[in-house]
């Protein structure tokens, strides 16, 4: 057989499984085979992520197709047509909450402010405060006592047990003004008849007056204040026409007013009481003398010094007034 054979003759002595010549052994070719196909699968395989690696990376491609992602509904931004949403929107409805029943929570409400008052009604009102201040001026001593034992114009109307019109004599020459009835005037129904009551009793004394014969005692509020708190504007406002038709149908030679709330009342300022004391005022052209309240003194009893100073003032205007 030729050295040198054609590839028709090499492929017919395989095909014999004969020996070709110049090929090596068929034990030696199959080794050969089995080694090479090791190699190619080694260099086939990715060897395993290091720990310094962040994302893995796979070792086989997976033949399973990924889902589609689901188009998103119109009013979501997702595109006309059906077609895939874009990742922008999916990320955004990601975030966005979703409630369990499909329907968006409405926004709460703002409490709503209460309505104004009518102007017409407010002209109403007015006109009836005006028409009561009108009817308490051309009152009598009874019809306006009577009137004060009824009244609802504030609602200490409806915490009092009994309105305090004033005690005395309504012929005296000297009015006492208090600020309010306390708890046992309340009680009563009568002016001034507590401590501070026996207090003012003993200055009027001191005095050379009594409430019998030369005074007459009466108080900024007819009704007292839940537990002898500060009377409040509409209250001093709602009650002050009652004691101005009392001291117009009292006509007192001076007057003098007991505590802040009394003086600041009658005056119609703000003034301290500081700055009053000792000083002559006018109410409608009537003398007026401004002191510390029997029940102010019952608290600090040091001052009685002042209020007696305060009365010898008061004495001494009347006493010029009746020269």
């Amino acid at each position: 057989m030729p050295d040198i054979l054609s590839d028709e003759q090499r492929q017919f002595l395989q095909l014999l499984r004969m020996p070709v010549p110049g090929d090596p052994p068929p034990e030696l070719a199959q080794a050969k085979t089995t080694a090479t196909a090791a190699d190619a699968a080694a260099n086939r395989s990715v060897p395993a992520p290091s720990a310094s690696e962040s994302v893995p990376t796979p070792l086989v491609e997976t033949s399973v197709p990924r889902p589609e992602p689901l188009p998103l509904p119109a009013e979501e931004g997702a595109p006309v047509g059906g077609g895939a949403a874009p990742a922008t929107a999916l990320s955004s409805a990601a975030v966005t909450p979703v409630p369990v029943n499909g329907t968006r929570s409405p926004p709460t409400a703002e409490p709503l402010p209460p309505p104004p008052v009518p102007a017409a009604a407010q002209a109403s009102v007015a006109t009836v405060e005006r028409q009561r201040i009108t009817r308490i001026a051309t009152l009598d001593w009874r019809d306006l006592s009577n009137m004060v034992s009824t009244c609802q114009a504030c609602p200490l109307g409806e915490t009092r047990k009994h309105a305090v019109f004033g005690a005395g004599n309504p012929h005296g020459s000297w009015l006492f003004v208090g600020e309010a009835p306390g708890a046992e005037e309340d009680r009563r129904g009568e002016a001034f008849v507590g401590r501070a009551g026996q207090l003012l009793d003993n200055m009027l004394q001191a005095m050379g007056l009594s409430r019998d014969k030369d005074a007459y005692i009466a108080n900024i509020l007819k009704c007292r204040p839940p537990n002898n708190r500060d009377p409040l504007g509409p209250e001093v406002q709602a009650c002050t026409p009652y004691l101005q038709r009392q001291i117009a149908l009292l006509q007192p030679r001076v007057i003098v007013a007991l505590g802040r709330f009394a003086a600041q009342g009658l005056l119609q300022v703000d003034t301290p009481l500081s700055q009053l004391r000792g000083t002559t005022q006018r109410y409608q052209g009537i003398p007026l003398i401004v002191t510390y309240h029997p029940a102010y003194l019952l608290r600090n009893p040091i001052d009685k010094r002042k209020v007696w100073e305060d009365l010898k003032r008061a004495l001494g205007v009347f006493a010029e007034l009746q020269k």
